[in-house]
């Protein structure tokens, strides 16, 4: 797949909630993932498949999502972006919050090779 098919397809998944079959049918084996910090016993950085399924799996067991509004894919090259709007209630805390974030990610090979979550900066006040 070319990288236009493969963020098509991925925002596809995501809207469903298909977060998991969205990994393992368009990520590579070596997929390296950022978030904007470490959270929870986890490190912002994740490298390979199975962490990233391991950090996926814990948002599904943990967080409670009310909606998911995915935008995009916006393409170039070997990179895309989707905008994430998400309702979620934290499952252990009962915390709800709304999250704006940015996904970038990079296809190689016809997979996605990088995946980096940038948030919507906070209004200072």
């Amino acid at each position: 797949m070319n990288t236009e098919e493969v963020a098509t397809k991925l925002v596809e998944f995501c809207r469903k909630g298909e977060w998991m079959k969205a990994i393992d049918e368009l990520y590579g084996k070596d997929i390296v993932s950022v978030e904007p910090r470490a959270m929870e016993n986890m490190p912002a950085e994740m490298r390979g498949i199975d962490q990233v399924r391991g950090k996926t799996e814990w948002w599904e067991k943990n967080m409670e999502v009310h909606s998911a509004k995915v935008g995009g894919p916006f393409v170039a090259r070997d990179t895309f972006v989707v905008q994430f709007d998400v309702d979620v209630t934290d499952k252990g805390s009962k915390k709800r919050m709304q999250m704006s974030e940015a996904g970038i990610y990079t296809v190689k090979d016809g997979k996605v090779s990088r995946e980096e979550f940038l948030p919507l900066a906070q209004k200072k006040e």
